[in-house]
């Protein structure tokens, strides 16, 4: 088996620990400690130190996060089961955090919330951007107009977070369960108007 060279697991761990604990928590020492890297090393593919990481973590984490959304989004015009959509969307941040035991959070998130550092926080919202519009465009296909299916995706993207932190507090999966029962009677709801919209 090869071992991952210093640039990957620089970032392999810097993704691990801010999804554990924060941008801010995921201190420099521990973080190279953990990849066992030098702090040569990581200055040689990182210049700009941990600030230029973790930026670059949050656009490969936007990107894994995107191929996921990217073929939810494809199969939402031809699913035959909304219930069975959801339980394939959500289990993508639900079976992280179970096997975790609620101690891996959303990586995104936390670079968010990094306001010391505009370059990050600037990649988090273009990873929210990008996926929102992912989103958007499999909603579009249903029959959805552009603003209602903008807006729709949005509130997806913003429970998915919200259940995510409140899963990490309690503990508990209960908010994944109730962000399902109720995105399915929303998403019911959108998509039949939809369809019939397709129909006049």
């Amino acid at each position: 088996m090869t071992t991952a060279r210093p640039r990957a697991r620089l970032l392999a761990s810097t993704i691990a620990m801010v999804q554990e604990f924060g941008v801010h928590g995921a201190g420099l020492a521990e973080l190279l400690k953990r990849s066992n890297t030098s702090r040569n090393s990581l200055y040689q593919h990182f210049p700009a130190g941990k600030s230029e990481v973790v930026e670059t973590a949050t656009r490969i984490v936007s990107r894994v996060v995107g191929s996921h959304l990217s073929v939810m989004a494809e199969q939402l015009p031809t699913t035959a089961s909304t219930d069975q959509w959801l339980d394939e969307l959500l289990a993508f941040w639900r079976r992280p955090l179970e096997s975790s035991d609620y101690r891996l959070g959303s990586f995104i998130m936390a670079a968010a919330l990094d306001e010391l550092d505009p370059a990050v926080q600037s990649a988090a919202g273009q990873a929210f951007t990008e996926w929102t519009t992912l989103l958007s465009d499999g909603l579009v296909l249903t029959g959805l107009d552009n603003s209602t299916a903008r807006s729709l995706a949005g509130v997806l993207l913003s429970v998915i977070e919200g259940a995510i932190v409140q899963s990490r507090a309690l503990k508990s999966s209960e908010p994944f369960t109730d962000a399902h029962s109720q995105l399915k009677l929303l998403l019911g709801y959108h998509l039949a108007h939809g369809q019939a919209a397709k129909l006049v």
